[in-house]
C-alpha cells in the first residue's frame, strides 16, 4: 500500500514539474517581430513533449539543495538545447512529425527551420547565463555538451548504410548524440549546488548510463511503437539507413541473412516493412538482446546514485523504471 502511495505521488510531482516546465516554456519573454523567426519557435516551445530532461534537472537538484531559480534555468536551457538540436535533426533526417505535430520543415520550409533552430539555441545561451551559483561552470559544461551532441549527429550521419558499423561505434555515437546531454541534466544540478568535483562527474555518469537506456530504448520504439503513442514518424531511420540497435544486433547476429532480409524489406510500404521487421527481430531474438542492454544501462545509472541523499534517492530510482518501460 505504502508503495503504490509512494509511486502515486511521485507521479503526482511529475505531473506537476512538467506542467511548471511547459508554463516557463511558453513565458519566455520574445519578441513578436519579425514573425518569420518567432513564430516557429513558439511553435516549438509550446508543442509539447516529455520535458524529462528538464524534469531530471529538477529532481537532481532538489536532493541537492539547489536554488530553486537556478534549477528553472537550468532545466529551461536544456529543454531549449534540446529543442534546437530536434528542429536540425528533423531536416537532416527529413522527419515530418515530432511530438503528434508537423515539424518546422515540413509545416514552413527547410530554410525557416534553419534559423528558428539557430534563435532557439541563442535563447537557450542567454537562459542558461541566468544562473547565479557556479555561473561560468555552468555555461561551460552546457556548452561541451552542445558540441559533444553535434558531435554525436555527426556520427550518426557519417554512419549511415554503413554495414561495417560494430557496437562499440554505435555506443559511441549514442553516447555522444543522446547520452551526453541527458549526463549534463544531472551534472548541471550537482553544479548549480556547489557539489565537487567528484560528484559531478558520478552524476554526469548516473545520466549518461540513463540517456544510453534511453536511446536504445528510442530505437526500439522506431520499429515497435506506434505513431499516435511515440508522436513522430515510424520506420524514417531505418529507411534512411541509420544504424540502430536493432540492425546492429541483426547484422552480428548473422550479416549475410541480415542482409538480405533487409534488402527485401526496404523495398515494401513503410507499414509493411515495419510488420515485417518485427518478425525477423522477434525470430532471431534480437528484440531481447535490446532490451538486456536497456536493463543494463539502467542498472548501472542506479549504481551511481550513492552521492544522492538516501530521502531522495528512491524518486530518481523511480525516474529510471520511466526509461525502462516508457513507450513513448
Amino acid at each position: 500500500m505504502r508503495l503504490n502511495q509512494d509511486t502515486d505521488l511521485f507521479s503526482d510531482q511529475i505531473k506537476s514539474l512538467r506542467a511548471e516546465i511547459d508554463g516557463a516554456l511558453s513565458t519566455i519573454d520574445l519578441p513578436s517581430r519579425p514573425e518569420y523567426l518567432y513564430t516557429p519557435i513558439r511553435y516549438t516551445l509550446l508543442g509539447g513533449g516529455k520535458r524529462l530532461r528538464a524534469i531530471l534537472v529538477h529532481l537532481v537538484g532538489e536532493a541537492l539543495g539547489a536554488d530553486r531559480e537556478d534549477l528553472i534555468n537550468a532545466g529551461l536551457a536544456v529543454e531549449l538545447l534540446h529543442s534546437f538540436t530536434l528542429v536540425h535533426d528533423d531536416i537532416m533526417d527529413q522527419d515530418n512529425i515530432r511530438h503528434g505535430q508537423d515539424t518546422i520543415h515540413e509545416k514552413w520550409d527547410e530554410s525557416t527551420a534553419i534559423l528558428s533552430g539557430d534563435g532557439i539555441y541563442v535563447v537557450s545561451q542567454l537562459v542558461i547565463s541566468k544562473i547565479k551559483t557556479k555561473t561560468l561552470a555552468a555555461i561551460k559544461a552546457f556548452n561541451k555538451a552542445a558540441l559533444i551532441v553535434c558531435e554525436g549527429q555527426a556520427y550518426d550521419k557519417a554512419f549511415e548504410n554503413n554495414y561495417d558499423i560494430s557496437l562499440s561505434d554505435y555506443f559511441l555515437m549514442i553516447e555522444k548524440k543522446t547520452a551526453w546531454l541527458i549526463g549534463l541534466c544531472a551534472e548541471l544540478s550537482g553544479i548549480i549546488s556547489d557539489q565537487t568535483e567528484e560528484t559531478n562527474t558520478q552524476l554526469r555518469s548516473f545520466g549518461l548510463n540513463l540517456g544510453r537506456a534511453f536511446q536504445i530504448q528510442d530505437d526500439i520504439l522506431e520499429v515497435y511503437g506506434d505513431v499516435e503513442t511515440v508522436g513522430k514518424s515510424l520506420g524514417s531511420d531505418l529507411i534512411s539507413g541509420k544504424q540502430t540497435i536493432l540492425t546492429v544486433l541483426a547484422r552480428e547476429d548473422n550479416q549475410e541473412e541480415w542482409l538480405s532480409s533487409w534488402k527485401n524489406i526496404k523495398k515494401m510500404e513503410t507499414q509493411t516493412a515495419i510488420l515485417r521487421l518485427r518478425d525477423y527481430l522477434n525470430r532471431k531474438n534480437i528484440i531481447d538482446k535490446a532490451y538486456k542492454y536497456v536493463e543494463e544501462y539502467v542498472g548501472k545509472a542506479r549504481g551511481k546514485l550513492d552521492v544522492i541523499p538516501l530521502s531522495h534517492r528512491d524518486k530518481l530510482k523511480q525516474f529510471t523504471n520511466i526509461i525502462l518501460k516508457r513507450v513513448k
